[in-house]
C-alpha cells in the first residue's frame, strides 16, 4: 500500500459501525409515545430543535438526545407527560446504550489490512463511555495504535491532532461518513480525506451542495474499496 500517509485515521459511528439507524428506530418509538398530542413530523422538529439547543450543554450521544427526548415530550405536551411516559422515554436511551454493534460489511476485514500496513488510529466524537464501550464490543479496539474520543470535530480538533501525533498534515488522512466532521475541517488543516457516505445522514450532519464543490477529497462507495484505493 501506499506510504505516502503516516496515520490514517478512522471515524466509528456509520463509518465502521452501524449508528443513525439506532436513532432512526427510537424516532419512531418517540413520535408513537406523542402522536396523540401533534403530528410525526412536528413531532420530530421539534426534537432536532431542542437537541441542537442542548449540543452545548449535553454534547453529542445518546445521554444527550434521551435528555433532549425527554425535554421535548414536556414542551409538546405542556407539562401534561406523566412519570410512566418519562421512564419510557429513559427506557428507549437504555435500549439505544445496549443496541449490539453491529459492523458495516467489510470494516473488520479492511481496518485489519489497513493496520498491517500503516499506523491507524479512532478519531470520532460522542459520549466518551458510550463510545468506549462500542468500541470494547466491536472487536476492533486492539487494531489502532491511538483512540481519540473528541466533543467536536474542527480544524482546531484535527491541529490538536496532529500535533500530538507529530504528524504533519500532509502525512494524515482521515476516513469517515460526515463531510462537515470528517472531510472539510481537515482538508482545511491541511490534510487529505476519504468519504465514504452512509445510507442515511444525521440533519446536523448535511452540507449545502454548493460548500461541498469548494472542497476537493475522494468518494469511495463502500470502505472495502479504501485498500484498493490506498494501493493505487
Amino acid at each position: 500500500m501506499s506510504s505516502r500517509f503516516e496515520l490514517i485515521a478512522f471515524d466509528a459511528d456509520d463509518t465502521l459501525w452501524h449508528n443513525e439507524i439506532v436513532f432512526q428506530s427510537t424516532h419512531k418509538r418517540f413520535v408513537s409515545l406523542l402522536e396523540k398530542y401533534h403530528e410525526p413530523e412536528w413531532i420530530l422538529e421539534r426534537l432536532f430543535a431542542t437537541e441542537i439547543q442542548n449540543l452545548k450543554h449535553f454534547g453529542y450521544g445518546i445521554k444527550g438526545f434521551t435528555l433532549s427526548m425527554i425535554e421535548t415530550a414536556v414542551e409538546l405536551t405542556e407539562g401534561r407527560v406523566s412519570g410512566k411516559e418519562i421512564q419510557y422515554i429513559v427506557e428507549m436511551g437504555r435500549d439505544m446504550l445496549a443496541h449490539p454493534v453491529e459492523l458495516l460489511e467489510g470494516a473488520k476485514e479492511v481496518v485489519e489490512e489497513i493496520a498491517g500496513s500503516h499506523p491507524i488510529m479512532l478519531l470520532t466524537k460522542g459520549d466518551l463511555l458510550d463510545q468506549e464501550t462500542k468500541l470494547a464490543r466491536s472487536g476492533l479496539g486492539d487494531l489502532f495504535s491511538d483512540i481519540e474520543i473528541v466533543s467536536e470535530k474542527n480544524v482546531d480538533t484535527y491541529a490538536a491532532v496532529l500535533e500530538r501525533q507529530k504528524v504533519h498534515p500532509e502525512k494524515f488522512l482521515m476516513v469517515g461518513n460526515s463531510i462537515k466532521s470528517d472531510i472539510i475541517p481537515v482538508l482545511e488543516a491541511g490534510g487529505e480525506a476519504v468519504y465514504i457516505p452512509y445510507k442515511t445522514t444525521w440533519a446536523h450532519e448535511q452540507v449545502p451542495e454548493k460548500e461541498v464543490k469548494q472542497h476537493q477529497f475522494t468518494r469511495l462507495g463502500s470502505i472495502q474499496e479504501l485498500p484498493p484505493w490506498l494501493g493505487g
